[in-house]
């Protein structure tokens, strides 16, 4: 199975349409708001490609996205014949499934249901005015609004892969 292919069948994502004056390889796919943009190295020879697969380890890095159901990623994994490692992390009472996995290319991915741990933003105001060198002083912030339209969006674009 192809990158593209393992996207589609066990993400959901859909290719779409990338520029045509574009001269090397690769795939645009979108979904849950989401574009991803696969790229194929024409550098890469046979040798330099992973000969054995690097166990799944869910400290490497990974990519991660919201699930609604990782009961049915683990039946689709397995259906595939793919090797998966879970996890699950309790915090102040909430528990998130966490299901991890390699795609074709190697790189890790992770799939949970993290939406059982409430969002809080780590700061009170991440959308601080930038200062350039000539503004001597700042316009009066609006963390407040921007707060709450932040939160508002990402209760709303909540990325809920099922199947």
């Amino acid at each position: 199975m192809d990158n593209v292919e393992f996207y589609e069948e066990v993400l959901g994502f859909v290719p779409i349409k990338r520029p045509s004056s574009f001269k090397f390889n690769g795939a645009w796919l979108y979904n849950y708001g989401i574009g991803m943009h696969l790229i194929e190295n024409p550098s890469i020879d046979d040798f330099d490609t992973i000969v054995e697969p690097l166990p799944i380890n869910p400290k490497d890095n990974h990519i991660s996205f919201q699930c609604t159901d990782v009961g049915l990623v683990l039946r689709r994994l397995e259906d595939m014949g793919m090797k998966y490692v879970t996890a699950l992390v309790e915090d102040e009472g909430n528990k998130v499934e966490q299901v991890f996995f390699h795609d074709p290319d190697g790189y890790m991915v992770e799939l949970c249901n993290c939406e059982n741990i409430p969002i809080i933003p780590l700061s009170s105001c991440s959308f601080k005015p930038r200062l350039s060198s000539f503004i001597k002083s700042a316009p009066p912030p609006k963390c407040g609004f921007m707060e709450n339209a932040m939160m508002e969006r990402l209760s709303m674009e909540m990325l809920n892969i099922s199947f």
